[in-house]
């Protein structure tokens, strides 16, 4: 059995209407609210990038989140890749291209 409380990372990728619809603003508040750390970015196909890092257990709420998405996004997919070990970030971060 995982523990759950182990700090890891991954990359997300979320897929379908999450630009333009305050998506990066609405990740930052509920990665902020769990505690996480990492940034999330707007990529130039679409979709929007997340590096995160905390306990698991807490990134695997933010993924259920994420596939709510806020209020005028629509989510068709969250793409997660599991990292073995957890970059050094301090803050939660929303980048700018």
């Amino acid at each position: 059995m995982k523990n759950p409380k182990k700090m890891t990372s991954a990359h997300l990728f979320v897929s379908g209407l999450v630009q333009g619809v305050g998506f990066r603003k609405f990740t930052h508040d509920c990665a902020t609210a769990l505690h996480l750390k990492g940034s999330v970015q707007n990529l130039l196909d679409g979709r929007v990038a997340l590096q995160v890092k905390g306990e698991r257990e807490k990134i695997e709420t933010l993924i259920l989140n994420l596939q709510e998405g806020p209020r005028h996004a629509r989510v068709d997919k969250v793409d997660v890749r599991w990292d073995v070990a957890p970059r050094h970030d301090d803050t939660f971060s929303i980048t700018y291209n």
